[in-house]
């Protein structure tokens, strides 16, 4: 029983985030409505080992592409890969399997993590702040979904840059002190 209650607190907290961080500093004009529509589905990793979380992802693979075109899903890695050098290896081999299952094409992965660092950026850069999340996150997404969500946004290019301005505009005690609350 305790697993499930863990399961629920890490829902919430991933759901606080999205909507404290993600959605109410619009660094994805697309979560809103995802949220709103019921479309973001938010999975709790069952394992810490990598070949566990990857058959799980796999499986949740299989679910989107199963269910809602337009939904996505938060794959949250709770356990196992809190180093960002392991949850990149991971990362990599999770888009090598996506690869493999014949799903390149249909599926896309997209990163978050505590410790997230761009290459060629340092740690404290602020541009690093658009890919932190209070856990490890592998964020699934279906290339409809991406595609229709790109064609709909009249200046898609800019978004990375506004987000940049937005959050250099913030500071990072402000971004450290957001994320905290999100903590609940």
């Amino acid at each position: 029983m305790q697993h499930h209650q863990d399961h629920e607190q890490i829902v919430a907290r991933v759901e606080r985030w999205a909507e404290s961080v993600v959605i109410g500093l619009n660094l994805c004009p697309f979560a809103s409505g995802a949220l709103r529509r019921g479309q973001l589905n938010i999975v709790v990793a069952d394992d810490k080992t990598a070949e566990l979380c990857l058959q799980q992802m796999a499986d949740e693979a299989d679910d989107l592409l199963d269910g809602d075109q337009q939904a996505t899903t938060l794959f949250v890695l709770p356990e196992g890969f809190e180093n960002f050098d392991d949850y990149l290896d991971l990362l990599a081999l999770g888009e090598a399997l996506l690869e493999d299952i014949g799903l390149e094409g249909e599926l896309q992965l997209a990163s978050f993590h505590p410790q997230y660092q761009f290459d060629d950026t340092d740690y404290d850069d602020v541009e690093n702040w658009t890919n932190r999340a209070p856990y490890p996150i592998l964020h699934l997404l279906t290339e409809v979904s991406v595609a229709d969500a790109v064609d709909s946004h009249p200046d898609i290019d800019s978004v990375p840059e506004n987000n940049i301005d937005r959050l250099e505009a913030m500071g990072t005690e402000m971004l450290e002190a957001l994320n905290r609350a999100a903590d609940g």
